[in-house]
């Protein structure tokens, strides 16, 4: 087997698989991750945990979460229309007129939009205040509460941003849920490239739940594991637009792998981000360090988890996270694979 990372990225992208919900996420990679592991299992809060044995029983961990931004059905009005609350940090501005997909009950797709008054409708004041969540409604042409329950629709159904992957160009793609489908394919992309090398560490790779929600799955996973070693594979934020300069630009497309050097979870640990840089470096492989600044991601729940661990986080500049849809080109998101493959050959060192 051969994985092709757009194609691969194209698969995981397009499944429904919020906070919560990531089952559908979890079958999909279990298909693929079976053949390339010595032992898959699943625990109990729903991470999927893939091993591969190495000479040594110290463990790194590769972590990536399963599960994208989106929103739970709260109350379906007496006229058919939704409202949402969030799973995952959104903001509301970038939500009016997007297209959604609600998860109803046996597997059905129920499509609609975010629903907007026209111009025509709405005085100045109103055109220029920031949107609520709690204000915004969702439309499936349901004229009744009785007629979208029957197509499947409930309060709890899982909701997320409707749109296809693209390609758009050779090496620009767009889609939603690249945060964190762009690290679950570079997890996957590594475990295929290294699948007939001999490993010094014992290798973990954990497909986490609920990072969206407070790093949840990543902290149980970490206790479990109890690795020496850990890296979190992401997709990140590229703020590479008009208007944005100095310290907000905190990673750019087109330049490699982002390594985070510090953010609200974590300050990387040092030993990893030298090794990370000396292994680019000695691959020719292009890297860029992400400045400091806000978010978070499951290093910080592995990091202080039992007696602790060296981590760090590698991950595909991504533009618009959080957001209905992203972009990333695939030469970082193949980049960032062999940079993480070949920080796996050499993370022994970090080891005594």
């Amino acid at each position: 087997m051969t994985i092709d990372a757009v194609d691969l990225l194209r698969r995981l992208s397009e499944v429904i698989g919020p906070s919560g919900f990531e089952d559908d996420v979890r079958e999909v990679i279990s298909e693929i991750v079976t053949p390339l592991v010595d032992d898959v299992r699943v625990d109990r809060l729903g991470n999927l945990i893939a091993t591969r044995r190495g000479r040594r029983s110290e463990t790194l961990l590769l972590d990536a979460h399963m599960d994208e931004v989106g929103f739970l059905v709260s109350y379906i009005e007496d006229d058919g229309f939704l409202r949402l609350s969030p799973l995952g940090g959104w903001d509301a501005r970038v939500l009016p007129a997007h297209a959604v997909t609600v998860a109803g009950r046996d597997g059905r797709a129920v499509r609609g939009v975010i629903g907007t008054l026209p111009p025509h409708v709405t005085q100045e004041s109103e055109r220029s205040k920031a949107h609520r969540l709690e204000d915004l409604f969702v439309d499936i042409g349901a004229v009744s509460r009785a007629e979208a329950e029957a197509r499947g629709v409930e309060v709890g159904s899982a909701c997320v941003p409707g749109y296809p992957f693209e390609q758009l160009a050779d090496d620009l793609v767009m889609g939603k849920a690249f945060d964190d489908r762009a690290g679950c394919t570079v997890a996957l992309c590594v475990l295929e490239t290294l699948r007939d090398v001999e490993l010094d560490l014992t290798l973990v790779t954990a497909f986490t739940i609920s990072e969206e929600l407070g790093l949840r799955g990543a902290r149980t996973v970490a206790n479990q594991v109890a690795p020496h070693v850990a890296l979190a594979l992401e997709g990140t934020t590229a703020v590479d637009v008009p208007g944005v300069t100095g310290a907000r630009k905190l990673a750019a497309m087109g330049s490699g792998p982002a390594l985070t050097i510090a953010d609200r979870s974590i300050v990387a640990s040092r030993r990893v981000l030298t090794l990370l840089e000396e292994v680019a470096a000695k691959e020719s492989i292009p890297y860029q360090r992400k400045l400091p600044g806000g978010g978070g991601t499951d290093a910080g729940a592995i990091q202080t988890a039992g007696a602790g661990a060296l981590v760090g986080v590698v991950a595909v500049p991504c533009r618009y996270i959080h957001a209905p849809l992203s972009l990333l080109r695939a030469s970082d998101l193949e980049a960032t694979a062999a940079l993480v493959a070949a920080f796996t050959r050499e993370a022994g060192s970090l080891v005594a």
